[in-house]
């Protein structure tokens, strides 16, 4: 380290981590609602910007339905997926994620995939990206990659040294950069694009009986994704051109659809998996688990007003319906927060009265009163208290089930990186990707890290060479590095690969 700096909250407190959040455990564990630190950063992080979104910030809707294909109702008890052939109207936005409102619809990035399912019991979002992992696992460390990806604050552009800085020194990011870095970091348009609601979410059904799920949007048209030559001509062409597509392809009646598949975990396989599976930096493998049907959705109508439905919608992952939960991801747990207090500060607390954001079918009764713009009779000469003697009750049916903890020990538990966090990445390298995309692959990291001063060069093409030996060496030899050092580097712990890189 060049400085002896000590980091502080903002009050000037000492910080005896920054790594991990306060949850039950070391692996799987509930995050703590005392952990202020984690609750602190996220809010403040939340109104870094104004007024457009912080991450998500361009992008592009529709209103479509979501139709059951297949009977899983033995799994929950969620009604809209009761019965086949059963309809629900869903608002979808698709965006990219780093980029500001003017940005480029074919930058390099991943794509976010938000569905709102307005259900007879309430809106339920789900609310994943176009790659099923992300870069992180716990919530604490979002605000600080997003700056990354950001604009540096002295300089005011993109920074390439920040960006492979943070990655380098987060190994876990190698799964989601391979992916990044590969064709699907851009995809041909929106409806060419699969989606996924990455986290693994619980499902229960009137017995309190759960699984563990995952969400697959597969496009009934195919993937298409565009190489870095591609994007880059399609960028001087039309910067807007997912936005255009999706529009005029619905307005010509060329609906898009996507299958929705989901994959199933009991309880009982969780705890005996070969990994976390509530670490949202890894798949769980097919062969495992394979895809079953759930139904498909479609897109059929544009919006009649950009801002008042694209930009005003507003998604948590925190909105579940009876029969659906959250899980112990800790990334997911960060984000149950985030998001509703995202919406606060953007929209106001009362962004739910947004006629978009508004349940269609399961109208609102809340004891929630006054602030900015409430524009829904306020509730009127109602109560706004609970427990009261008018009638007022609760629904404690629809409760999920009870998760037992066995042992929670409350505390920073920071994650160490494991030989299974490199598996993954290299089976996607050696296995998955053929010849051309393996190719396209070097092609565009070596584009993007050569922009990177030497020493992250070296790092990063080292945990690439722990991913599989070919991966880091192919991309050291597109940066002119030696082979040799990279593989010395390769072979080294965490540690002392980041003190045998320095950045001078």
């Amino acid at each position: 380290m060049k400085n002896n700096i000590k980091l502080t909250t903002a009050e000037g407190a000492p910080v005896d981590n920054d790594l991990a959040s306060m949850t039950t455990g070391p692996r799987e564990g509930y995050t703590m609602m005392q952990d202020v630190h984690l609750l602190e950063k996220l809010a403040h992080f939340n109104r870094e910007r104004i007024p457009e979104r912080v991450v998500h910030a361009k992008g592009g809707g529709a209103y479509g339905y979501f139709e059951v294909t297949n009977d899983l109702s033995k799994y929950t008890c969620a009604r809209f997926l009761s019965e086949v052939g059963k309809k629900t109207e869903v608002f979808v936005r698709f965006s990219t994620v780093g980029g500001e409102r003017g940005s480029s619809d074919t930058a390099r990035d991943p794509r976010g995939f938000a569905v709102k399912f307005y259900t007879e019991e309430g809106n339920y979002d789900l609310v994943g990206n176009n790659t099923p992992i992300f870069f992180i696992r716990d919530a604490l460390k979002f605000p600080d990659f997003i700056h990354t990806q950001k604009r540096n604050p002295q300089t005011h552009l993109h920074d390439a040294n920040a960006f492979w800085d943070f990655l380098s020194l987060t190994p876990e990011s190698l799964h989601q950069v391979t992916i990044l870095f590969s064709d699907r970091g851009t995809p041909m348009n929106y409806r060419r694009m699969g989606g996924f609601g990455s986290h693994t979410f619980m499902w229960y059904n009137e017995n309190k009986e759960y699984v563990w799920v995952k969400y697959h949007f597969r496009p009934v048209g195919g993937w298409k994704t565009l190489s870095r030559q591609e994007a880059a001509e399609m960028d001087m062409k039309d910067p807007d051109s997912n936005i255009r597509d999706l529009f005029e392809a619905i307005d010509r009646g060329d609906y898009p659809e996507w299958e929705v598949c989901v994959q199933i975990m009991t309880p009982e396989q969780a705890q005996e998996y070969r990994f976390d599976p509530f670490d949202i930096t890894k798949v769980w493998y097919h062969q495992d688990f394979p895809l079953i049907p759930l139904g498909r959705m479609v897109l059929n109508r544009n919006p009649d007003n950009y801002f008042a439905e694209v930009e005003q919608a507003a998604f948590s992952p925190g909105n579940f319906v009876p029969g659906i939960f959250a899980s112990p991801d800790k990334l997911l747990q960060g984000r149950l927060f985030a998001y509703h207090d995202a919406h606060r500060h953007r929209i106001g607390p009362n962004s739910t009265q947004v006629p978009v954001n508004m349940p269609k079918h399961a109208p609102a009764m809340t004891f929630q009163r006054d602030a900015a713009m409430a524009v829904d009779g306020n509730g009127g000469s109602g109560q706004n208290y609970y427990p009261n003697s008018y009638g007022t009750a609760v629904s404690p049916q629809v409760a999920p089930p009870p998760i037992e903890l066995m042992p929670a020990m409350i505390g920073r538990h920071t994650r160490p990186i494991e030989a299974v966090d490199f598996e993954q990445p290299g089976v996607l390298f050696s296995r998955v990707m053929d010849d051309t995309q393996r190719e396209h692959l070097i092609g565009n990291i070596a584009a993007h890290l050569g922009n990177a001063c030497e020493a992250l060069q070296y790092r990063q093409c080292a945990l690439f060479y722990k991913a599989h030996p070919d991966y880091g060496l192919r991309v050291a030899a597109a940066l002119n590095l030696v082979p040799a050092r990279v593989e010395e580097l390769g072979k080294m712990h965490q540690e002392e690969l980041v003190a045998s890189t320095p950045i001078a």
